[in-house]
């Protein structure tokens, strides 16, 4: 979807028995459909294909000979089995981008399902996530799967920029379990490095401090101190400049090794005040702060800032029936701004016109 609303025509090929899964991933629902369905499958259009059947897979096979890019992401094997595999389509089209997407790769994990709470279970995401140690939390969203598509537009962008120089295509493969150990960064980082195996920590973070979330009179409140002048602009702004100056709390690596006795302190301050208020207060003076919101005050503080964070579009029923409201691409570009031009397709919406344009 990110490349489509870039400029990319993708064709969503779909068995026209049911489809995409996601199409069935609901409540709740819009315009009779999931919205989990349709918050990530704008700008496409949907070809139901049944690859079992001979005239299908040729135009399948028409489809790779016309393509710049290829996605997949059923289990290894599986496109070779409909001779679609890399090595069958780069045949068609040397040209091909070919990007397959996997939960453990095509080696000795090829079997394993892929489904991003296992990956977040077994790839150690809800071992640093909960909170407290032996509570494992899942996120709130299906992140791995996220971040492992974004991995997967960055490896196809920099094949393009080969084969456009080269006039090759490649296989470009990535999986969830190893997109998400990437995507651990510092905590990962410690351990490759230093042999360091993280826990739980809740809302802290294991190495700044105070890094976590705080109760204020009326409800949860972020602190965010990344260094000691923003520690010492909060200690003013709770007219406590006598922490800045304790040799427990004067430096990051003391305030790490005496969180707990800081917390308290931090804690019966901002307990006095609302979040907001705490907000307004604190932020002038450099301190980064903030009320933990819900989707509709995080939606609404975006808009207020002038971000622009919904993309409105036709619904089902085309310009003169009730829009959609969708989740606006974050990507800025000056001269080829993301577009906005389609709905999320219904199954097999353009089957009709797609296989006509195959057949000529």
């Amino acid at each position: 979807m990110l490349l489509a609303d870039l400029g990319a025509d993708v064709i969503k090929v779909e068995h026209p028995e049911g489809g995409d899964d996601t199409r069935a991933w609901g409540p709740p629902h819009a315009h009779d459909e999931a919205t989990y369905y349709l918050s990530v499958n704008r700008n496409k259009r949907s070809l139901a294909l049944d690859l079992r059947d001979r005239d299908n897979r040729r135009r399948a096979e028409e489809l790779v000979r016309r393509a710049d890019i290829l996605f997949e992401n059923f289990r290894p094997g599986t496109m070779d089995k409909y001779q679609l595999g890399y090595e069958q389509a780069r045949q068609i089209n040397p040209r091909l981008v070919y990007c397959s997407v996997t939960g453990f790769g095509a080696g000795a994990g090829a079997a394993l399902p892929g489904y991003d709470l296992l990956i977040q279970a077994v790839g150690g995401l809800m071992s640093v996530t909960g909170p407290a140690p032996g509570q494992p939390v899942k996120t709130g969203v299906a992140l791995v799967d996220v971040l492992t598509g974004l991995h997967a537009a960055i490896g196809v962008l920099a094949a393009l920029r080969h084969r456009d120089a080269t006039g090759e295509g490649q296989h470009v493969e990535v999986n969830l379990l190893t997109c998400l150990l990437s995507s651990l960064v510092n905590q990962a980082g410690g351990y490759t490095l230093a042999g360091k195996v993280p826990g739980i920590l809740g809302n802290r973070h294991p190495s700044i401090a105070p890094y976590e979330v705080f109760q204020a009179k009326d409800r949860p409140l972020v602190i965010a101190v990344g260094n000691d002048r923003q520690f010492a602009a909060l200690c003013r702004g709770l007219d406590a400049p006598e922490l800045a100056a304790d040799p427990r709390f004067a430096g990051n690596t003391s305030r790490v090794a005496h969180v707990d006795e800081l917390a308290e302190h931090l804690g019966k301050l901002l307990s006095a005040r609302n979040a907001a208020d705490w907000f307004e207060h604190l932020t002038p003076l450099g301190v980064p702060c903030g009320p933990v919101n819900d989707l509709a005050q995080a939606f609404d503080l975006a808009e207020h800032l002038g971000l622009a964070p919904r993309a409105t579009i036709d619904g089902p029923d085309g310009p003169n029936g009730p829009s959609m409201d969708l989740v606006a691409n974050p990507i800025g570009l000056s001269r080829t701004p993301p577009r906005y031009q389609r709905r999320p397709p219904r199954l097999g919406e353009h089957t009709g016109d797609l296989t006509a344009w195959l057949d000529a």
